[in-house]
């Protein structure tokens, strides 16, 4: 599904020169579950951007679902992600003006879905994650597991292939956490490609392959026992 060759990724501020990524190797599999770990700084972020194609590497070739796009301007990567990537975020990225349906219909407002197609999949994400009695709240009024919920809601409603979550229990205690884990396990059980950021190693160990990077390479490359 997913191919990365001798990728590198660089940050340029004014004479300094920082190494994120160095010369990365990595495939992804349809269906996989990979957890990426490591200390603060060594490059987790910086690969699921680029995963993503949110961010562009500096040199080496990604190939996503056969295309290399390095070198892709942002309009191309813009309508290849759209419908294809899911995102999950520690810091949820919800709008507070909008209620918890209107927030994850805005993941469909760029696509060519008839307007009833995309109001019985909103209906139907927030079924999913239990939150259709939540549908006319706004997320000020929400818990943070709660909030987590219409993220991922919002993250699965366009039905992607692949779901990134970057460190998608941080913000939350261990009960909402355990949730989100929960949900992703299904999603993933369910043929959605997961790769997950995450500092803890108890849902790291959740994953059916772990990556650990340190100062931007790939340290250990371990499927699950």
């Amino acid at each position: 599904m997913f191919k990365i060759r001798n990728l590198s990724k660089t940050y340029q501020a004014g004479e300094v020169e920082t190494t994120a990524l160095d010369r990365i190797h990595l495939d992804i599999e349809t269906g996989e579950y990979l957890a990426i770990t490591g200390p603060s700084g060594c490059g987790k972020s910086t690969l699921l951007g680029i995963l993503g194609l949110l961010d562009a590497a500096s040199s080496g070739e990604y190939w996503f679902e056969g295309e290399n796009v390095a070198g892709w301007s942002e309009a191309q990567l813009s309508r290849l992600r759209r419908g294809r990537i899911g995102f999950v975020f520690q810091s949820f990225n919800l709008i507070d003006e909008l209620s918890v349906a209107e927030n994850i219909a805005l993941a469909l407002e760029y696509g060519d879905l008839p307007a009833r197609e995309q109001r019985k999949r909103v209906d139907e994400a927030m079924a999913r994650l239990g939150l259709s009695h939540r549908a006319s709240h706004r997320p000020s009024q929400l818990s943070g597991g709660q909030q987590q919920r219409v993220a991922i809601a919002r993250a699965i409603v366009a039905r992607p292939a692949l779901l990134l979550a970057d460190e998608p229990t941080g913000n939350l205690d261990s009960l909402h956490g355990e949730e989100v884990m929960r949900i992703l396990r299904e999603l993933n059980n369910e043929g959605t490609t997961l790769v997950m950021v995450t500092h803890s190693e108890a849902h790291a160990a959740q994953a059916s392959r772990t990556l650990r990077l340190l100062d931007g390479r790939i340290l250990v490359d371990a499927m699950a026992a």
